[in-house]
């Protein structure tokens, strides 16, 4: 097993190999990012019930939720890449946490935009003060702080590292974020879901927030992986196997078989989007009729 897993190590490690490892990936990692997406919002807007206290501005979870989990995540991914070039000097490292940066500092600004518009229906103002909204305002700055550094010297090793480095720095800040409700008196409401307890959510509710969870961690995937192997290009593209791809006009690395195979996909996901959007109009029109039924009895 540890022989296996020192093998894929290297492996991964080969820009070559990771190119051609991740190309049948991609298309399963879209179709599964889109169904996860819609099937997830689906069942969040149309189906779970509305909150007894927070009402329907609860439903702003399915987005902040997700966000807020993965920027923390894509952090000590970025981290852990960063340490990696920092000991090994791997540059597939390198180029990973720098794919990860602008798209963890997207994910954190979601997280804190849709955080301060359910704070005003739910605590009455956009923005406090108190230690979950600061430290992820401050997540997002180190965020910024990595992308900065990362291309900010000419030397690009000495960007990779100083990136490398902040990023190490900056994960003090994780714990900060994840137990600062518990630490500190906030308004921020606690972990919704926790491993060691049973989650307190309705099942209807919850089960689209998973969805959306696990869904959000495919699309990240994805949008590594694409942004990765841009990188590789860009980096090695004096090499025989990349000239010899680009000379051949390749279609997201499918060859002549690229137009079927997104064709295939792409009509899949408009049927599939039809059938799931159909339901969620007419129930709210048939809603729309029966509140206009009910003020005409009135």
């Amino acid at each position: 097993m540890w022989q296996w897993l020192t093998q894929l190590y290297h492996r991964m490690g080969s820009p070559k190999w990771f190119y051609e490892l991740t190309t049948p990936w991609i298309p399963w990692l879209a179709a599964i990012s889109i169904i996860g997406t819609v099937v997830g919002l689906v069942l969040g807007l149309a189906y779970a019930p509305a909150d007894y206290l927070q009402g329907n501005s609860f439903r702003i979870i399915y987005i902040h939720v997700p966000a807020a989990i993965l920027a923390q995540s894509a952090f000590m991914m970025m981290a852990i890449a960063g340490a990696i070039y920092l000991i090994w000097r791997m540059k597939m490292a390198a180029w990973v946490a720098k794919v990860i940066a602008p798209i963890g500092a997207s994910l954190c600004l979601i997280a804190l935009l849709t955080g301060a518009i359910w704070g005003k229906p739910t605590w009455g103002t956009w923005w406090v003060w108190d230690a979950r909204l600061t430290s992820m305002l401050m997540l997002l700055f180190l965020y910024f702080g990595v992308i900065a550094l990362q291309r900010a010297m000419e030397s690009e090793d000495a960007s990779y590292k100083a990136g490398a480095i902040l990023s190490l720095v900056g994960l003090v800040n994780i714990p900060i974020i994840k137990y600062s409700v518990e630490w500190w008196n906030t308004l921020h409401q606690p972990a919704t879901l926790k491993l060691t307890e049973k989650p307190s959510m309705d099942p209807d509710m919850l089960v689209p927030l998973l969805i959306m969870i696990v869904t959000s961690y495919v699309f990240f995937a994805l949008l590594v992986i694409l942004n990765t192997r841009n990188e590789i290009l860009l980096h090695e593209r004096k090499r025989s196997w990349v000239k010899q791809l680009l000379s051949g006009q390749e279609f997201i690395a499918m060859g002549k078989h690229g137009l079927y195979v997104w064709l295939s996909y792409g009509i899949t996901a408009v049927i599939v989007a039809v059938n799931v959007v159909q339901p969620i109009l007419r129930r709210r029109r048939l809603m729309k009729e029966q509140a206009q039924r009910l003020r005409r009895e009135k």
